[in-house]
């Protein structure tokens, strides 16, 4: 007991002041190494499906509506005609370049495409001129007694 009233000086205790960042820094580096292994995972394994849709107005598409199309195999459609990829982005210049204020596309592709096609297409959509995209959706239907019922009609 002599040696720890030795030890400290008159007036002083031994409680520091200073705070302890070892903990804090410790907890740092392991949410970064987390983050380093999960961030390039979730990216390579996303894929996105087009969603049906429940409570949607059926409404047809309108004349001077831009529709795009991807089917299965990743082949673009504009306005339900096949065009080459290499042709796509000159069409929507063109188009988009004659529109001052309506720069709308719609877009539609099929549920099993995968979403790097979807991305390029959205790239090129944008760097033609489009500022909105909208995506087209099926109306969820049923099989009924007589084929597809449309789930959205009231009885």
């Amino acid at each position: 007991m002599a040696t720890s009233a030795n030890n400290q000086l008159a007036g002083q205790s031994s409680v520091s002041s200073e705070p302890n960042v070892i903990p804090m820094i410790d907890i740092m580096l392991v949410l970064l190494i987390i983050f380093m292994i999960v961030t390039p995972l979730i990216s390579n394994g996303f894929q996105a499906t087009m969603p049906q849709g429940v409570n949607l107005d059926s409404r047809p598409e309108g004349e001077g509506e831009v529709v795009l199309g991807i089917d299965q195999s990743g082949q673009y459609f504009l306005n339900g005609n096949l065009i080459p990829p290499d042709v796509l982005p000159d069409q929507l210049k063109a188009i988009y370049a004659a529109r001052p204020e309506d720069k709308i596309l719609y877009f539609r592709a099929h549920n099993d495409l995968k979403f790097d096609k979807v991305q390029d297409a959205v790239e090129i959509a944008r760097r033609a001129g489009v500022r909105v995209m909208a995506a087209i959706t099926e109306i969820e239907q049923t099989g009924g007694l007589f084929g597809a019922v449309d789930k959205t009609k009231k009885k």
